[in-house]
């Protein structure tokens, strides 16, 4: 079973995570999407939240599990028996950055590979940091987040 571990905050998850996760869906029989804890940073949003939100977002996609881990990346992914890492490049920095780490992941894991994705035109432009910044203004996040985050935000938050 070819198994993939997409990891990543999703603090909140953005219509960027999404398109990534569905356009590789054809490629592995599942995938999990992991919310990574580092108590380190402090998130907008609780783990819990975060949880629930990607369990909602990808409930019609029976081939998505949902779950979190702390530590090291390629420690879960032998856990979980997942033998490939998803990650979404939407431009040259994060290339430069995700490259470093699939270098060293594959020095301290074993036989992880990491698959990249390009982000498609329409999502380059968008990510976490930036949409927390624009709810933290009380902006409106509708263009960046799945409408069911961008629902309960505008009624809980």
């Amino acid at each position: 079973m070819n198994i993939a571990v997409f990891p990543g905050s999703f603090d909140p998850i953005t219509t960027g995570h999404v398109d990534i996760v569905r356009r590789a869906l054809p490629l592995f029989d599942k995938i999990i999407v992991a919310v990574g804890v580092n108590n380190q940073k402090q998130a907008l949003f609780s783990l819990e939240k975060r949880l629930d939100w990607l369990r909602d977002v990808f409930r019609e996609m029976p081939k998505v599990e949902i779950s979190y881990f702390e530590g090291l990346t390629v420690k879960f992914c032998e856990q979980q028996n997942a033998r490939f890492l998803i990650r979404g490049l939407r431009n040259a920095s994060d290339f430069d950055y995700e490259k470093t780490i699939s270098q060293l992941n594959t020095i301290i894991g074993n036989n992880v590979e990491t698959i990249f994705l390009i982000s498609q035109p329409e999502y380059s432009h968008i990510s976490s940091t930036i949409v927390r910044e624009i709810i933290k203004g009380k902006g409106n996040v509708a263009p960046f987040v799945p409408a069911i985050i961008s629902d309960d935000l505008n009624k809980n938050y």
